[in-house]
């Protein structure tokens, strides 16, 4: 088992797993407390059209998906500021015009070779030195940016009127928060894909909500157990020779069975 860690490919995995997982969990949890699921969720599939983009045009596809990404963010944190009552209309117009642009380009882009499994399902085994680079640089970002204004967003997440009386400029960090969710989940398309992204940005901050009694703490126990996720989904794809992101979801879900029954349990007794 130990000689797999020799390759560089494993090596290269597991430190974007471990990256991307605790990324996940602390966007995931501001994701969740924020009630932000399905603007998430719109977000993951609009992020195609970037992918579409960036095929057509040549450039890195974390850079066009990026840029698509925050667009379509940008778009949702306006449309959810100014027209709740219509969130739900934006959000599929979004969800929809962005996969289908995605479509488009790929289907205009001669002879293109891309694996596009590896954005739909994950491809956590395909990650180079470049990919590293962008989560390593992601996953700071979000470090400082929680750290230095995380008695703000802790405001904004909880009670958004009070902190919004209290001067706190509550538009700009739910736009923020929406923001840093998009770039999450871009980094985390190459390690579950795109169908799968949303189920690691909630499954481990779900367990990891009833066993800890603060939004810090379970941004951390959620990194934790979405890293463990990650590092059994990959060894189990490695061996069995499995699609890696669909093999990380698997162990989540059964995992959080497991958590459910074990809970149930102990209420009872």
């Amino acid at each position: 088992m130990l000689e797999i860690l020799s390759y560089e490919f494993i090596q290269n995995a597991i430190i974007a797993g471990l990256l991307v997982s605790f990324a996940a969990g602390i966007i995931g949890s501001l994701i969740v407390v924020n009630r932000m699921v399905f603007l998430a969720g719109g977000i993951a599939h609009a992020a195609y059209g970037g992918i579409g983009i960036a095929i057509f045009t040549g450039i890195p596809i974390f850079l066009g998906t990026s840029i698509f990404a925050v667009i379509a963010a940008l778009l949702m944190a306006l449309v959810t500021i100014n027209q709740r009552d219509k969130i739900d209309i934006f959000i599929g117009l979004i969800w929809a015009v962005g996969m289908a642009i995605g479509i488009i380009f790929i289907d205009l882009t001669p002879g293109y070779n891309v694996d596009l499994m590896g954005y739909l399902f994950g491809s956590i085994l395909a990650v180079n030195d470049s990919d590293l680079y962008f989560m390593g640089f992601l996953f700071v970002v979000i470090l400082l940016v929680v750290t230095f204004k995380y008695r703000y967003i802790l405001a904004v997440s909880y009670d958004s009127e009070y902190a919004g009386l209290s001067g706190i400029n509550v538009k700009f960090y739910y736009t923020l928060i929406l923001v840093l969710s998009a770039l999450t989940i871009v980094v985390t398309m190459k390690i579950v894909g795109l169908i799968l992204v949303i189920a690691l940005l909630t499954i481990p901050i779900y367990i990891a909500q009833n066993i800890s009694s603060s939004l810090y703490s379970m941004m951390i126990i959620s990194g934790f157990i979405a890293s463990f996720f990650t590092m059994v989904g990959l060894y189990l794809s490695y061996t069995f020779d499995l699609t890696s992101g669909a093999s990380i979801i698997l162990v989540s879900a059964f995992s959080l069975i497991v958590f459910m029954i074990i809970s149930k349990l102990r209420k009872k007794s």
